[in-house]
């Protein structure tokens, strides 16, 4: 029997940590706790993905996701009761995976666990994967049997989000693709104001890849209609 996967589920809110592990326990996973960011990095490499609140105390939200993501590929699902673009834009850039916004329905909670977990698996990080192939443009090289990215030689780490974008556009080199689609192809679910999101992935990405992120070789805006991986 398959081991369920495991999720941190982190807010200083009790009322919320208990609505969250009983919907996620209910559907199957196996859920672990905490209050605060500190206790978040400390559990952190024990589960499968990481749910964090925002706002908490002794290491918030966005501190401890950077912790984190320092040194692991957990996906990261972030909560926070505001809603702006500028917050989930900090969320994203701090390392998270996907933003969630308080109050939310249960089936739409399940809905980005279940679409972070499938990206994380198809990374490899979690269960075997076959193999295909290696595709290579200019210094980037994508092997998609190690699941695993060269840049010039060196190998760089990607979150499972990450990876299935640049696997995206790497598939289809020269092909332009809006925000809106990466979104739909990548997270599997409607697009409803996701320029921000993408955008955000997209700059991570580029950081990783581009000698000068400002004057791209590789990954590139084509403006006013979306981004592409360009032919060398």
């Amino acid at each position: 029997m398959t081991e369920p996967y495991g999720i941190l589920v982190v807010d200083d809110d009790p009322a919320i940590v208990n609505i969250v592990e009983t919907t996620l326990t209910q559907a199957g996973y196996r859920v672990l706790t905490a209050s605060d960011g500190e206790r978040a990095c400390a559990l952190a490499d024990r589960v499968h993905l990481v749910i964090m609140d925002v706002m908490m105390p002794r290491c918030n939200g966005l501190m401890a996701t950077m912790r984190i993501r320092g040194d692991s590929n957990v996906p990261i699902l972030m909560l926070s009761a505001k809603a702006e673009g500028s917050d989930r834009v900090l969320g994203l850039e701090a390392g998270a995976d996907d933003y969630l916004v308080k109050p939310f329905y249960q089936a739409e909670l399940l809905a980005r666990v279940k679409a972070l977990l499938r990206r994380y698996d198809d990374l490899g990080s979690i269960r075997e994967t076959a193999g295909k192939k290696c595709m290579r443009i200019g210094a980037i090289t994508l092997d998609t049997e190690a699941k695993r990215l060269m840049v010039r030689g060196e190998p760089v780490r990607l979150t499972a989000t990450e990876y299935k974008i640049l696997h995206l556009l790497m598939s289809n080199p020269g092909r332009v693709f809006s925000a809106e689609e990466i979104y739909q192809r990548v997270w599997d679910s409607d697009a409803y104001a996701v320029e921000n999101t993408v955008m955000v992935h997209i700059s991570r990405i580029r950081e990783k890849l581009e000698l000068n992120p400002r004057k791209p070789e590789y990954l590139k805006v084509v403006w006013g209609i979306g981004y592409e991986f360009a032919e060398q």
